[in-house]
């Protein structure tokens, strides 16, 4: 008999046999979930088709939290994105921040969200301005993933806002804005996801931030800002509505101050294991950056604890492009880097923490030369976050 004809009989004889598709249709429904959760979740979105009961587990929080508390579902599974707005583009020009590179396609949006201004991003939570409501009455909170929205009226109207910041988790979300239209009768206003309802709280005596594409920067359970001179850090407790001072000394000699958040422990000194509130700021005299820096917040010995300073000719070149018109840089975190953007420049200077070394992220080859303003950059993290 031929040697190889008999390895060949016995390598299939090894084979296990194919599962009985009865065996599936019986299994537990905790089970199932169970088996699912495991599948990365670029496999999971792409079962989905396959049946109505796959597509409505993306809507159970129950499942989300078993996918989510799963090893094999890291983020890593779809990469994230830096997602560059622009009034003049119908599409959103994404970054792989993982590869390194732009990416020739766009977002998986409906037509009605081509021109739609966005506000604000929280893991795959994009938040637009009032549509396809035409009476600008309205948010509308729009899921990548699940593909699906969610209008959330105005608490009055009319309602001017700023600082608009989305929060999510596993639970679902909640959105913070302030009202805008009086400075005597400024309110904080905050929409719960679970309830799908408005709280109003008290405001804040002082102006937040001397920019209008800043948002809160969540950290430790409340939200963070920076104040217009003399600079000071406070935070709102989101589920209480009380306003605090940050009791920590602030470096001498700001020109401007910008924060960002690690919530999830991956910076250079926490080990994986805690949480980094950064300040991202300027430092010299009469308005006029000569320096641009990074602090920590050490909470233990409460001070502001340098990490790093801009090189120099980068410092340059960024106070250069904003004309040291500090209203327009506004700084997120995003995946291991602090982004330092500008409103009016195309490029974003970034800090990777756990290397400690800075980059300008390349500017967009397809970018129309003649667009010079409203560069509007957002962080896209896919993760099964925030039902809508």
């Amino acid at each position: 008999m031929d040697l190889t004809t008999t390895n060949n009989n016995h390598h299939r004889q090894q084979l296990p046999p194919p599962m009985d598709r009865k065996i599936w249709s019986k299994l537990p429904v905790e089970l199932l979930e169970r088996i699912l959760s495991l599948l990365p979740l670029k496999t999971f979105l792409s079962l989905r088709s396959t049946c109505k009961y796959f597509r409505s587990l993306i809507f159970s929080p129950l499942f989300i939290s078993k996918h989510t508390n799963s090893p094999s579902s890291p983020s890593s599974s779809i990469s994230p994105f830096l997602l560059l707005s622009h009034p003049q583009s119908p599409t959103y020009l994404l970054y792989d921040t993982v590869f390194n590179t732009w990416k020739t396609y766009g977002l998986p949006l409906p037509r009605s969200l081509s021109f739609t201004p966005l506000l604000a991003t929280a893991t795959c939570l994009l938040c637009f301005s009032a549509v396809p409501d035409s009476s600008n009455s309205s948010f509308l909170v729009h899921n990548i993933l699940s593909r699906c929205s969610r209008t959330v009226r105005f608490p009055e109207f009319p309602f001017a806002f700023e600082l608009l910041t989305i929060i999510t988790n596993e639970n679902g979300y909640k959105l913070f804005c302030l009202s805008s239209g009086s400075c005597l009768n400024s309110y904080a206003y905050v929409y719960d996801s679970r309830s799908r309802n408005w709280t109003r709280f008290n405001g804040i005596h002082r102006t937040l931030g001397d920019s209008s594409h800043q948002q809160g920067v969540f950290f430790n359970g409340s939200l963070f800002f920076a104040t217009r001179e003399p600079f000071q850090v406070v935070n709102f407790d989101l589920v209480t509505g009380n306003w605090k001072i940050l009791d920590v000394d602030l470096p001498e000699e700001l020109t401007f101050v910008r924060l960002a958040a690690d919530t999830a422990g991956n910076g250079a000194n926490s080990g994986g294991n805690g949480k980094r509130l950064y300040m991202f700021g300027g430092t010299g005299r009469n308005g006029i950056s000569k320096s641009m820096k990074i602090w920590q917040l050490d909470e233990d010995e409460r001070r502001w604890s340098e990490i790093e300073s801009v090189p120099e000719m980068m410092c340059r070149k960024f106070g250069s492009v904003c004309y040291h018109n500090y209203e327009h840089i506004y700084c997120f975190w995003h995946e291991g880097m602090i982004c330092v953007c500008c409103y009016t420049w195309p490029e974003v200077l970034y800090y990777k923490v756990s290397r400690r070394t800075w980059h300008w992220l390349p500017q967009c080859p397809s970018l129309p030369n003649k667009w010079s303003c409203g560069f509007k950059w957002f962080s896209f993290v896919p993760q099964l976050y925030g039902l809508v």
